[in-house]
């Protein structure tokens, strides 16, 4: 009888690819994969590390997975892994613990899933982390999330990432684009490129071989995929021959996702943020000015220390001005050996929330705005494969959220539609045309 794993992913679309990875490393070691809910005698938990959340979830994920299988073998990778090995291995529960450098060898590490005593720790500095590895998910979404770099060299006063990615590396061209064709080839749809500073690809072996830009240019060209989507990119690094080529792009869709972390200069400037307000106008403008119907998303922090109410507010009014379609919001929250963590100032709590509140609903006034300013317009939609009480999901090329009713020959195909109401639920209806195939 063959051996059965389970995955859980926390945090980023890179962990999703990542996870992928390693799930078709199991396959291939002889497991079926199983669903998380299911019985399994093995559980890998891929971990995140940005909010200081990452320890109260790691445990409740853990002790979920043994209700499943009591006496199953539990693994943890991610981010938070790298961070906090030690602290992880004394979980009640945990089998082996491995780091950014050690996670894709695991096969190799662990070859006997039976537990032990203590949890096994494979852990090496975080400067042993320098190799890329390729990943993309596969097999559970209608989208593939296709990693085409990883680490970071920026230095942000907040994130833990470089402690827990390493630097900045990448692949080849050449080798993302055959994952592409393979991707293809396979009958995905639409390609989300992901990494942790994505804007910052084309960096091996500590040196600058390539552009972001030539490898969009590269992925253009890549056959079979209708659409090719930009995860992230920091507002220093979407040059304007970027949005230029996106704009008359075949297939990169008018979405971008642009962190701004905080609309007061003074904040950003505490941040070590690699540009100012100004800039992020700019970009805004420029994307707007060409690509009207573009949707633009944003990263925001709130309750960085020494943000005061005026600097908030400062932040809130530019957000309500600027021309964008929704918000990520993030609370600040103290992180180990950051030089954040240290700085004067702290906001307390209870502001923290009400801050984040605010901007929260302030998104939901900004998406509701966006997708009733595309109300009446033909557009197309790929439709997934989750369903709920008849009801199934899509996205618009430019991320508008759509529902109609369930048809599983819809799945995974484009559907031309007429987006003619948003509904109660902030997602917006369409017209029966959501029959007609797109040729």
């Amino acid at each position: 009888m063959s051996r059965k794993v389970a995955f859980y992913t926390l945090g980023c679309k890179l962990n999703y690819s990542e996870t992928s990875t390693i799930g078709r490393q199991f396959k291939a070691a002889g497991f079926d994969t199983v669903e998380f809910t299911d019985r399994a005698d093995v559980y890998l938990i891929n971990t995140c590390s940005v909010t200081d959340n990452a320890d109260k979830k790691c445990r409740k994920v853990v002790k979920e997975a043994l209700k499943h299988s009591p006496d199953a073998y539990i693994i943890i990778v991610g981010c938070y892994a790298q961070l906090k090995p030690k602290e992880i291995s004394e979980i009640p529960g945990v089998d082996a613990v491995l780091g950014a450098a050690e996670k894709f060898r695991l096969i190799e590490y662990l070859t006997d899933f039976t537990k032990q005593p203590k949890a096994r720790v494979y852990n090496q500095p975080i400067a042993e982390a320098n190799e890329f590895v390729a990943s993309y998910s596969y097999g559970d979404r209608t989208r593939t999330f296709l990693k085409v770099q990883d680490g970071c060299d920026y230095s942000c006063t907040f994130c833990t990432i470089p402690l827990a990615r390493g630097s900045s590396r990448s692949d080849t061209i050449a080798n993302i684009v055959k994952q592409a064709e393979d991707i293809a080839a396979s009958g995905v749809k639409e390609i989300v490129l992901t990494g942790v500073n994505i804007g910052d690809f084309g960096i091996r072996n500590n040196q600058r071989e390539d552009k972001f830009f030539d490898l969009v240019k590269a992925l253009d060209q890549v056959e079979g995929i209708e659409r090719i989507r930009i995860s992230s990119i920091e507002p220093n690094l979407l040059t304007n021959e970027i949005i230029e080529f996106v704009a008359q792009s075949r297939r990169f869709v008018p979405h971008f996702h642009i962190p701004l972390q905080s609309g007061s200069n003074k904040i950003l400037g505490l941040m070590r943020r690699r540009y100012r307000r100004e800039l992020y106008v700019e970009r805004v403008a420029k994307i707007k000015e060409i690509m009207p119907d573009c949707c633009i998303g944003v990263d925001v922090i709130v309750g960085f220390p020494g943000e005061t109410r005026e600097d908030f507010i400062d932040t809130y009014n530019f957000l309500n001005d600027l021309n964008i379609s929704y918000l990520h919001v993030f609370t600040y929250s103290e992180r180990e050996n950051t030089p954040a963590a240290e700085m004067d100032g702290s906001v307390p709590g209870s502001q923290r929330a009400d801050r984040s509140k605010m901007l929260h609903i302030l998104s939901d006034k900004k998406r509701r705005a966006f997708y009733e300013s595309q109300l009446g317009r033909d557009s197309q939609v790929l439709f997934e494969s989750d369903h709920k009480d008849g009801i199934m999901h899509g996205f618009t090329p430019n991320y508008v959220r759509v529902r109609a009713k369930y048809d599983p020959v819809s799945v995974n195909e484009m559907r031309h539609v007429k987006l003619v109401n948003v509904s109660a639920e902030g997602e917006v209806e369409v017209t029966e045309a959501a029959e007609v195939l797109v040729h």
